[in-house]
This record gives structure tokens, sequence and C-alpha cells, in this order.
């Protein structure tokens, strides 16, 4: 079976942008909720989440540009502008103004950045283990292989399976729910038609950083954050808490830097509440 094959089901639809063919999924409906995921990881990284919260809302997840079947930017720009510039393409193409937004670590930056250039249009915001301010920031291991010129220009052709093991390991606070499946499916997608040349390209990209700028977004937002995260640290989700105006933060313990995959049911029943009610509580 293809890779396109296995990864994509009944949901699946993919709409040109940019000259890619960008793979996404619409599931319920309601309320408009996008969810984007983070480095290293494809829409699928909240099949859980989607489950649940697509009862009440028309929950939306794609794969972003060098990531998933989505595949490599052609412009070979993964700046936080051609992101805010993609996304804007592909809302329009869905026709969705008016939406909630969530986003994981990468994609929490992208998320966050969002609501700060469109305050009209993104109506509650969520942060999950988001990155942006780099506060106590220790190169995660595949950024530090990334910028190792040798190491780099090998896994761009070849990414053994143990190697992404090891990086899901990571990110995983519980290591039983790092299974083969789980495994098979990260290997598959940054294995998938140049999508580690274009992490190499994103990890080498210089970001301008505007943490400073956190402070402008007015908009409800849920922070949720695992306190074992090796990759984004505490210490950002305390920033993004004292920064932001109308925040509520959320820390999980005994879980990793992705709790919507780790704990699919709690942090969902969590964004529910929030996005409902606007009080989370556990």
């Amino acid at each position: 079976m293809s890779t396109l094959d296995k990864y994509t089901n009944k949901h699946s639809r993919f709409v040109k942008i940019n000259r890619m063919m960008v793979h996404y999924r619409i599931e319920g409906e309601g309320f408009p909720l996008l969810l984007i995921h983070g480095t290293f990881s494809s829409l699928h990284t909240y099949d859980g989440w989607t489950r649940s919260l697509s009862k009440q809302f028309k929950v939306i997840r794609l794969d972003l540009p060098g990531f998933g079947l989505t595949g490599p930017s052609r412009t070979g720009n993964y700046s936080i502008n051609a992101y805010m510039r993609f996304l804007n393409k592909f809302l329009k193409a869905l026709d969705i103004d008016q939406l909630y937004i969530a986003g994981s670590s990468l994609g929490g930056w992208l998320a966050w950045e969002y609501a700060l250039l469109n305050p009209k249009r993104v109506k509650k915001l969520i942060l999950i283990g988001a990155a942006g301010y780099f506060i106590d920031q220790i190169l995660p291991l595949p950024f530090l292989l990334a910028k190792m010129p040798v190491v780099s220009n090998f896994v761009k052709h070849i990414t053994p399976r143990s190697m992404v093991e090891k990086f899901i390991k990571e990110v995983f606070s519980d290591q039983s729910k790092v299974t083969e499946e789980v495994v098979d499916r990260y290997h598959a997608m940054v294995s998938n038609r140049g999508n580690m040349e274009a992490f190499v390209k994103l990890a080498n990209t210089r970001y301008k950083l505007h943490g400073d700028r956190v402070k402008n977004i007015k908009v409800p937002t849920l922070i949720m954050w695992g306190e074992d995260d090796k990759w984004v640290t505490l210490k950002n989700a305390y920033a993004f808490d004292r920064d932001l105006v109308r925040s509520q933060l959320l820390i999980y313990k005994g879980v990793g830097h992705i709790p919507m995959e780790e704990i699919p049911l709690v942090s969902a029943k969590d964004v529910k509440k929030f996005l409902l009610n606007g009080k989370p509580t556990r």
C-alpha cells in the first residue's frame, strides 16, 4: 500500500495553493476550528481530538508545506511570513472568514502569529507547547542534526526508522504510547517526497522573533503544556501566560510535548470546555 493510500481517508481532500497540492480534512459541523501541527508532524497528530471535537465543531486540519502528504514548498521558503501568506490563501480557498485556531509547537507559533495579524478573524486561540519565545531553549535533536552539514546531507535522502523512533520518544513522556504504528506513521510522513530536505531548510532558516508582540493579542487563549516537555520547556508556558492579556494555563503532569496525542481524551475535554464555556476545569 502506498503512503498516499495508507494515510488518506474518506475525509481527505487536496487543494492547489502555490503550486502545491495541500492535504487537508474537514470533519463535523459548527464554528470552524483550525488545528495546526508542529515540526516533524502531520494532521494525523490530531486524530484523537478530531474524533471528540468534530461532534460540536467544524474541525479543519492540514499538512503544512514541508510536511505530511502536502510535501515541500515549491519556493523553499519556510519563514513565518511565508506560512502566514499560505494560511490566508488556504482559509480563503475554504471560504473560512472567522475561526478558532489551535497549534502545537511550530503550529502554535504560527497560530499566535496569525491571531496577532488577524484579530478580527480569530475568536479564540489554543497554544500547545507553542514555539516562538525560545526561552531556556535547547535545540531538539532533529534540529541539531539538520544544522550539521554532513548529517543533514545524509538524512535528506535516507531517514532511518530508528532515528525517527528516537525523535518520537523525546516528545512522549509515556513511552508506552510510542507504538509501532505511531513510529511507522511519523517515519512515513518525514520520508515522504522531499520532506526531510524541507525540514533541513526550515531548521536552517533565520527567524525573526516577535515575542515582544504577544501582549498585543487580545483574544481568549488557552495555554496547554506537558510538564515533561523536553522540546519547549515550561518557562515558555509561563511567559505566554504572563504576556497574554486573556490567558488560562493548563499544565499536564507526566505528559510530554504533544498532549493532544499523548492524552487526547483529557486534553480534548479541556479544549471543549474552553471553547464552549471559557473555563476549562478538571
